[in-house]
């Protein structure tokens, strides 16, 4: 994602509809405030089949469709220097839903140079629209879905130990 798509995804979203939105923030240069159709219209889509075993329901199946979590941060401007490694591995994603479930993810999982997983955030599912439900975070190497975070109100980027903390 080039930094001209994300300022138009970010001038897309309508702050007063009643379509939900997450936003995007912390450790930041760019940070902002998305919508479904912002991730749709700003990323390249990608799919995952996913099996989650639920322990109360058994194995729930799906398939989730929107870009990936670190295409739309990485267009954000996380505060590290891409060119250290070490840098960047110290960075953490905070993700809160919109039924107070929460979830977090180290940088190092998303990176193309450590973890690579294609962690999405989802616009679609089983080919039905979230828009009016809201973006999805799917985390497809996760057996249970644990991670799987719905109607998503917020991404938090950030470095750990907070750089006021950092001796």
């Amino acid at each position: 994602m080039t930094r001209t798509g994300f300022t138009e995804a970010r001038r897309n979203s309508d702050p007063s509809s009643q379509v939900r939105s997450f936003a995007l923030c912390g450790d930041v240069l760019r940070p902002a405030t998305l919508t479904v159709v912002d991730l749709r219209q700003g990323w390249e889509s990608h799919r995952a089949d996913v099996v989650f075993d639920c322990a109360t329901n058994g194995p729930q199946r799906h398939r989730f469709e929107g870009p990936l979590l670190r295409d739309v941060v990485a267009a954000a401007g996380p505060a590290f220097d891409v060119r250290r490694r070490k840098d960047r591995s110290r960075f953490l994603l905070a993700v809160s839903g919109g039924d107070g479930h929460h979830a977090v993810l180290a940088w190092a999982e998303i990176d193309a140079d450590f973890g690579d997983k294609p962690i999405l955030l989802a616009t679609r599912m089983d080919g039905r629209e979230l828009d009016a439900e809201g973006s999805q975070l799917v985390v497809p190497p996760d057996r249970c879905g644990a991670r799987y975070v719905s109607a998503i109100t917020s991404i938090w980027i950030g470095g750990f130990p907070p750089a006021a903390q950092m001796p």
